[in-house]
Parts: structure tokens; C-alpha cells; sequence
């Protein structure tokens, strides 16, 4: 229903009002309690796994989507239990032997020609999008107690970093990025994005708090540098699927994994970044 009445405006104008809804969405259920938080990213996880999967098939690949897509979300619910404390961490010890339960399921699979290629893939799966999510975790809870400040900081930067290199590469956009992956991309709008992030991470330094200036600066570099090769290795999986776009999920975005590509590569690394320092 909601397609149907955006299909009346231009792929710009759809851009803008569902680009609008989803960060209203997302802003209220990170700040409003970590159940909503959970509850969001819960679905956002599912949604872009499964949309994943789904462009395997498109390669005739075979992966387990249903079990894949079990095990994504049985990590994502432990490490958020596990980090609420609401569990104890021997519960980590659960996830192996539920990865391991594909392995029984192509067992049973005959008319799968290449069952470990695609049990594979079934791992590739999680280990691209379930994880990182569930990575997020780990950060909200840095410090012990959930901190939405921090989740929000770091959706505020990856949108600005889209959000500079956008109007850096259009006005400015000369010299290629990448141009045997993403023709479009240019040093001019990576430099705009990686700017803007920067400046954004002032700002919210100085509104949020909660981390140290230096801090808010180096997740706003990696933001743009990982967030950057994020949508590459995106881009990398569509062109090899001859595809434009991941899905139609998401009027005037695509699909999951075109709006949430580069958040996948850079969420491990600002994890990193905030245990080391």
C-alpha cells in the first residue's frame, strides 16, 4: 500500500519521505528503551539476510535461507541478552552447534550438486549481516548499561557520510573511486562524506557527550573509510549478480542492503575501536 502511493512521485521525492520515515522510526525505538532498540534491528537483521539469500537464488545457489536465517537471529538474541546480562555468557556455547546443524540438513538435501559451496553461503550469510548486527549490541552496552546516545552517534555519522559524498560527488564528483565497481563514486564525494562526518561528530560530541571528542572523531573516520569499502563490497555483490539494486523493499533505497551496506563492514571496526582505546 505504501508503494502504491509513492509510485505518483519521482525515485528523488520517494527517496526523501521514506528516507524520513525510517530514520523517525529508527531514532524513536533506539531512544525510547532497548526492547524497542532490539526490536527494531531484530527485524532490520532478518529483513536484509533474508533479502541476501534471496539473491543467491537469483544465482540458482542453494543456501539454507530458513536455517541461515535461524541462526542470524540466535546469535543476534544471545549477544543481547548476554549483554543485558539477562543470560550468562555460556550461552555463547549454543551458536556453534546451531551453525553446525546445517551440515545434518545437506545431509538429507539430494538434490543439492554442491552442498558445501552452499552451506557456505549459508555461513557467508550470517556471518555478513547477522553479525554485524549483532555487534551493534556490543556497543550499545560499552560501558554496561545501554547507552542509545552512542547508537544514534553512529547512525548520525554513516547518514552524513552518505549524505556528503552524495552532494560532494554531484557537484563536484571528477576523479573515480573505484570505477571497475562503482562507476558513480568519486574521491571528490568520499572526501565530501569523510568531511562531513567529521564535522557531524563535533556536534554530537558536544549534544551527546557520553564518549571523549577523539573518540566520536575516530569512529567518524572509520564510519566513512569502512562505511566507503562497505558499499563497495555491496556494489561488488550486485554487479555479480548483474542486479542494480538489492530489493524493492524500500521505496527509492532499494533494498535492505543498499541502506544498510556500509553500517555491515564499519560496526565490527568501531566495535574494535571503542574495546582497544
Amino acid at each position: 500500500m505504501m508503494k502504491s502511493a509513492l509510485s505518483k512521485y519521482n525515485d528523488l521525492t520517494k527517496r526523501i519521505i521514506t528516507g524520513i520515515i525510517g530514520a523517525i522510526v529508527i531514532i524513536f525505538a533506539v531512544k525510547y528503551s532497548e526492547w524497542s532498540y532490539f526490536g527494531v534491528f531484530l527485524v532490520i537483521c532478518i529483513m536484509t539476510q533474508l533479502e541476501f539469500y534471496k539473491l543467491l537464488r537469483l544465482d540458482d545457489m542453494l543456501p539454507l535461507v530458513s536455517w541461515g536465517t535461524f541462526s542470524g537471529i540466535t546469535i543476534f538474541v544471545i549477544v543481547f541478552l548476554e549483554q543485558t546480562e539477562l543470560i550468562k555468557n555460556e550461552y555463547y556455547f549454543v551458536i556453534l552447534p546451531v551453525l553446525y546443524i546445517a551440515f545434518l540438513i545437506k545431509l538429507y538435501r539430494t538434490r543439492d550438486d554442491k552442498p558445501f559451496t552452499n552451506i557456505g553461503l549459508t555461513f557467508l550469510g550470517i556471518i555478513y549481516v547477522a553479525m554485524p548486527f549483532s555487534f551493534f549490541h556490543i556497543i550499545a552496552y560499552d560501558t554496561g548499561v545501554y547507552i542509545p546516545e552512542v547508537v544514534l552517534g553512529i547512525i548520525f555519522l554513516q547518514w552524513a557520510s552518505d549524505t556528503g559524498a552524495f552532494i560532494a560527488g554531484s557537484i563536484f564528483g571528477r576523479r573515480k573511486l573505484f570505477e571497475r565497481i562503482s562507476p558513480k563514486k568519486s574521491w571528490e564525494g568520499f572526501l565530501g562524506g569523510t568531511v562531513l562526518a567529521l564535522g557531524v561528530s563535533l556536534l554530537i560530541w558536544n549534544f551527546f557527550g557520553v564518549l571523549e571528542l577523539w573518540q566520536w572523531v575516530g569512529i567518524a573516520f572509520i564510519t566513512a573509510v569502512v562505511g566507503t569499502y562497505g558499499d563497495l563490497v555491496e556494489s561488488l555483490f550486485k554487479r555479480s549478480m548483474e542486479i542494480k539494486d538489492s530489493g524493492t523493499a524500500i521505496p527509492g533505497h532499494g533494498g535492505f542492503l543498499d541502506r544498510f551496506d556500509s553500517l555491515l563492514l564499519s560496526i565490527p571496526f568501531i566495535a574494535l575501536f571503542l574495546k582497544i582505546f
